[in-house]
């Protein structure tokens, strides 16, 4: 691909797509994760004296309806804070007015229609606004969409910022050179979402800890009680086969030995420690146990490499986030490499404050997976495309 920094943005119209998709709660912004992962991409741009337009989507508003609750407003603002200097929000997105040293921001990228089919139109229209177009967007890299794909095949240059640049680095460095033992830590809610990257990850790792409602179909599997806890049934067959691959290839996948469970799903509901084996039919698991979060500890404090990818149990309640709690540390504390990715995942690195110990944060969820799972990612198919133009 062709890298931004290799470039000369003097006095020119640069187009960044970013992910500023952060969570706003009431106007108010609670995550800047991801609007500090720009910064350093802006100011390289704003140092060379480009005229900067920069855009991205906000949450799923209905396509080519204006919402004021998906508004970037609240980034605009925030980025002018970081930046020192006005970042106005610019809602007329086919003639934008931006002078060199100076930056602008696009209104929500899918208040557009064609936006996600990748209409041409759009796109064509996006890139009469650039004489540079930048993709630094990781995280929106898998769709194939006018402000990630379509702009890029009609831009006058394309190329990937750094952002990207360091996320494909960090990447390409866990599949094709990890240290042993390589663990992979892979929580959420299904199996169905992330059966292909399960197996994919399978073939490639030492060790597969599985977490939250993906562990209890597994816990199911083995044929044990999981309660009234979210699994799926219909994928007991998919995990069994996981199970018995993992054992015919000498890997692991360490099930939970110890569980806590609760008789309903609230932030006040009372947490009960029980050995897996003893969950009541109406108790939902919500996290590991101490034992297994020993387990796990130890598991990583082993490893020569982690990728870790959503949470243990339901964190987001303070009496069910001890597991994840350990996890972190142990990756924190490990001498491991480490690469984490995904938004619950982000969100458990900043509840316990770990992102300094963490060797990469990738700022994507679906497009991390996608990559570990080797699929092609069409932004970064079409830059390598134009590279060769």
């Amino acid at each position: 691909m062709i890298k931004m920094i290799d470039l000369d943005l003097t006095r020119k119209r640069v187009l960044i797509r970013a992910d500023l998709n952060v969570p706003v709660e009431n106007g108010t912004i609670t995550s800047t994760t991801r609007i500090e992962a720009i910064l350093p991409t802006l100011k390289i741009a704003l140092d060379q004296d480009a005229a900067i337009i920069l855009m991205s989507h906000l949450g799923r508003p209905k396509e080519g309806e204006i919402d004021p609750k998906f508004s970037l407003q609240p980034v605009a603002a925030c980025l002018s804070k970081y930046l020192g200097r006005p970042v106005p929000l610019v809602t007329e997105h086919s003639n934008v007015n931006v002078k060199p040293g100076e930056i602008v921001l696009l209104e929500n990228t899918r208040f557009l229609k064609g936006e996600k089919n990748n209409a041409p139109s759009l796109s064509k229209q996006l890139a009469n606004l650039c004489d540079i177009f930048v993709m630094d967007a990781f995280a929106t890299a898998h769709r194939k969409e006018a402000s990630t794909y379509g702009v890029a095949e009609y831009a006058p240059f394309a190329c990937a910022g750094p952002l990207i640049v360091s996320e494909l680095e960090a990447l390409g460095h866990v599949l094709r050179e990890p240290e042993r033992p390589l663990v992979a830590v892979v929580g959420g809610s299904k199996v169905s979402t992330k059966l292909a990257i399960l197996n994919e990850i399978l073939t490639q790792v030492d060790c597969l800890i599985v977490g939250g409602g993906i562990a209890n179909t597994f816990l199911a599997a083995a044929g044990l009680p999981v309660g009234s806890s979210l699994y799926e049934h219909d994928l007991i067959p998919d995990a069994q086969a996981m199970l018995s691959f993992a054992k015919a290839h000498h890997k692991q996948i360490p099930l939970p030995e110890d569980v806590l469970v609760a008789t309903e799903f609230s932030a006040g509901a009372k947490a009960v420690v029980k050995k897996v084996e003893d969950v009541a039919h109406n108790e939902m698991i919500l996290d590991v146990g101490p034992k297994t979060a020993n387990h796990i500890k130890q598991i990583i404090e082993k490893a020569g490499t982690v990728i870790w990818n959503g949470p243990l149990g339901v964190f987001e309640f303070e009496n069910f986030g001890e597991g994840t709690r350990v996890l972190s540390e142990a990756i924190a504390r490990s001498e491991a490499f480490s690469v984490a990715g995904g938004g619950d995942t982000l969100a458990a690195i900043e509840k316990y404050d770990v992102a300094d110990e963490i060797s990469y944060i990738s700022t994507g969820g679906g497009a991390f997976l996608e990559l570990l799972e080797g699929k092609t990612l069409p932004a970064i198919d079409i830059l390598e495309k134009r590279s060769a133009i």
